[in-house]
């Protein structure tokens, strides 16, 4: 039973390094671009 603990453990450990690890060297920046959109005001 410990040793499944421990694996258990282990890769809890090994997955936040790797999720830490892309969050950090991953691209995760938004593509950006410029949104032209014409507003039309019912103002009488």
């Amino acid at each position: 039973m410990g040793r499944i603990i421990k694996a258990l453990v282990l890769l809890v450990i090994i997955g936040f390094i790797g999720l830490a690890g892309y969050a950090y060297l991953g691209d995760l920046s938004p593509v950006q671009g410029e949104v032209t959109k014409p507003v039309v005001l019912n103002a009488d």
